[in-house]
């Protein structure tokens, strides 16, 4: 079953790198650092001080940043063009060493959860954004920041329960994703406004 294993982690830590790419990258270098696993494929130059070290920093950044209404939303969409091929290699790199007709479904596959994953955050985010009050962003944000953490964790120590994790997580990404579609235009219409100056209350009405 390291096939299976293998497999689980490219897919779980490519729909976590779409969550949080540097929590996912961290997590999974000083895992093998410290933790005395074995990661499949070209992932195990994670445990390289200097990537540790530089995906950490940004992690902090990125922590503080994603507690930001609107400069989150502003966060996201410039790493929706970093997190989804990252996510991709992520994958990629993790089942390099397996069979070709599995390499390139599998990356493919993992862009996928990498691109799915952002698009859920947007669709929760718009909501917490256009409130008044700053606690649910905040709230939602360490959420995300947890689920990046433990998914990472499962991804590389529990097999069947990421890959239960992922299955629920399509599902649920094929459930909502015309709600999902609309919060990402609503993320980039509000970008816009952002960068405008224009009043970001008619965000919404703008981007329906």
């Amino acid at each position: 079953m390291e096939w299976f294993s293998t497999l689980t982690l490219a897919l779980g830590s490519a729909w976590t790198s779409g969550i949080n790419l540097y929590a996912t990258v961290s997590v999974l270098g000083l895992l093998q650092r410290f933790g005395g696993v074995k990661l499949p494929g070209g992932l195990d130059v994670l445990d390289n001080w200097w990537i540790i070290g530089i995906a950490g920093f940004l992690y902090i950044v990125e922590f503080f940043a994603d507690k930001i209404p609107y400069l989150d939303s502003v966060w996201d969409v410039v790493h929706t063009f970093i997190r989804v091929p990252a996510g991709a290699v992520v994958a990629y790199a993790a089942v390099a060493d397996m069979d070709p007709a599995i390499v390139i479904p599998a990356t493919l596959i993992g862009g996928g959860f990498a691109f799915a994953s952002p698009g859920t955050k947007a669709a929760a985010r718009m909501g917490a954004n256009l409130s008044p009050e700053p606690v649910s962003n905040w709230v939602l944000s360490i959420v995300e920041d947890i689920i990046a953490f433990v998914g990472t964790i499962l991804a590389v120590f529990a097999p069947v329960v990421i890959a239960i994790v992922l299955v629920l997580f399509t599902i649920l990404f094929l459930w909502f994703f015309p709600k999902i579609v609309r919060a990402i235009r609503k993320l980039f219409a509000g970008v816009r406004a952002f960068v405008r100056g224009e009043n970001m209350s008619n965000i919404a009405r703008k981007a329906s």
